[in-house]
């Protein structure tokens, strides 16, 4: 089983095969417009305007589950999206990304990838251990801005947790792009 294997809900309601984006590398992201990480959104703009044409997509996906900081329609996201940060690459239907209601795909993501917060100290971490103590030491995604890198042939490469940001994955991009 690959990130291939899955379908996933457009914000129009559709369904797109994962396997479309066989050959490309992948970023895959649940986002919010309400978040203190909400800013990452131009940072992944940044990226994928300067690689996509080496095969990157960013695939974006609104999430609910933390702290309700998703709570628009799939119009006003993708409104907010586009008139905030000019974002080009797809915004799919919201989902959620953690309990029996996970996407097929978040849930395959976590296995694959269970995550390690890092350092146990920063403001995000305390955030969570505060908010969402249950998640700490799980395969669970944290918070929003968890991003899942998959490679070409659709394995997962890597999770990296909400508190790296786009620029810090630039660089690890580059090489599986390459």
């Amino acid at each position: 089983m690959s990130t291939h294997d899955f379908e996933v809900a457009t914000a129009d309601g559709a369904t797109k095969p994962l396997s479309d984006y066989a050959g490309k590398v992948l970023l895959i992201v649940n986002v919010a417009s309400k978040c203190g990480l909400t800013p990452q959104y131009e940072g992944l703009e940044a990226l994928y305007r300067d690689d996509k044409d080496k095969g990157l997509e960013i695939l974006g996906f609104p999430c609910n589950q933390f702290g309700g900081q998703e709570p628009g329609t799939a119009e006003e996201i993708a409104d907010f999206c586009s008139t905030n940060f000019d974002v080009s690459f797809p915004i799919f239907s919201k989902v959620e990304v953690n309990g029996p209601d996970a996407a097929p795909l978040f849930s395959y993501l976590r296995s694959e990838a269970p995550g390690d917060f890092g350092p146990e100290s920063g403001f995000l971490y305390d955030h969570i251990k505060k908010s969402r103590p249950e998640a700490i030491g799980t395969d669970e995604i944290k918070w929003n801005f968890t991003k899942f890198l998959i490679g070409r042939d659709g394995e997962v490469i890597r999770r990296f947790e909400p508190n790296v940001t786009p620029e810090e994955i630039g660089k690890e991009l580059e090489s599986v792009l390459s």
